[in-house]
């Protein structure tokens, strides 16, 4: 990759990171829902100015039913899962969770659209897993019902992710970048404006709640698409994937930084095995062996 490239790579990585950090200052005191909410609302329009400027054809007409589904999967529901974990969970925690993301993507591509299930990947899954048990069986935290609740929220949230990845790839072929960036936040607005009566927050909003919810929104979800999808067009998707690697990285260490969370021996050996059971599932280490003979 060009420096350029790398470097869009690791700022990705970085605001992804981040973004675990705001959810877990904004949640508590906002609610999930709101959360999720402000967060596309703003995101839709920031994005939505952007095309605007440049003039992008977002297929609105086409393809609205896809931009619908992929709002739901790939935003509404999985920043409103993860938001509510984090209300107990650690940002840390929450980051290392949601890199099993591609662990629940190739077993839904492997039901629906029917892609085999190899050695490696079953390796890795099980591998994978693994580091999660570690993650939640050594740590210190007190595993009381709500919390269980929260560890299966984010875990369900990697999933939504999954599937929604599993969909774009099987209907979306083809579709504008700017379209499915601008057309997913603008329906997860939609969706989360009919739950926001039922998730009010119960009490004003702090400052520090209200300038990481903006920050979500602008810096972690606007500007990272804009990255995300620049990065898929210049070095394409296998490549792109590897902020997978990356996220939990910078999750940790921006807990440590900013909110003072501990990183203890079992985050960075969960952190560790999970992204080593990823990486057989997703074919990482075979791509660079073959990277030079498909040069």
């Amino acid at each position: 990759m060009r420096t350029i490239d790398v470097i869009r790579l690791l700022v990705l990585a970085s605001l992804w990171g981040g973004s675990f950090i705001f959810m877990r200052i904004a949640a508590p005191v906002l609610g999930a829902i709101a959360t999720a909410e402000v967060r596309v609302v703003i995101a839709a329009l920031a994005l939505s100015a952007y095309a605007w400027v440049l003039k992008s054809d977002l297929e609105i007409r086409t393809r609205w039913r896809q931009y619908l589904v992929i709002g739901f999967l790939n935003s509404a529901l999985p920043f409103t899962l993860i938001s509510w974990s984090e209300v107990r969970l650690t940002a840390s925690m929450a980051a290392i969770l949601n890199s099993t993301t591609p662990l629940f993507g190739t077993m839904v591509a492997a039901v629906w659209a029917k892609e085999s299930l190899t050695a490696p990947k079953v390796l890795g899954i099980v591998l994978a897993f693994g580091g999660v048990s570690i993650l939640v069986g050594w740590s210190p935290i007190r595993l009381d019902t709500m919390t269980v609740l929260a560890l299966l929220a984010s875990l369900a949230g990697a999933l939504s992710y999954g599937i929604a990845g599993t969909f774009t790839k099987l209907n979306a072929k083809g579709a504008s970048p700017m379209g499915l960036a601008v057309g997913s936040q603008v329906s997860a607005s939609l969706f989360m404006s009919l739950a926001l009566p039922f998730g009010w927050p119960a009490r004003p909003p702090t400052s520090a709640a209200i300038l990481s919810v903006v920050a979500l929104a602008l810096i972690c979800t606007a500007v990272a698409y804009i990255l995300f999808f620049r990065l898929l067009v210049d070095v394409g998707p296998t490549r792109t994937l590897t902020v997978t690697f990356l996220v939990p990285i910078t999750g940790v260490l921006w807990g440590y930084l900013f909110i003072g969370e501990a990183v203890t021996v079992t985050k960075l050996a969960a952190c560790a095995v999970i992204l080593a059971g990823t990486s057989l599932v997703t074919g990482v280490v075979g791509a660079r062996r073959t990277a030079p003979a498909t040069a």
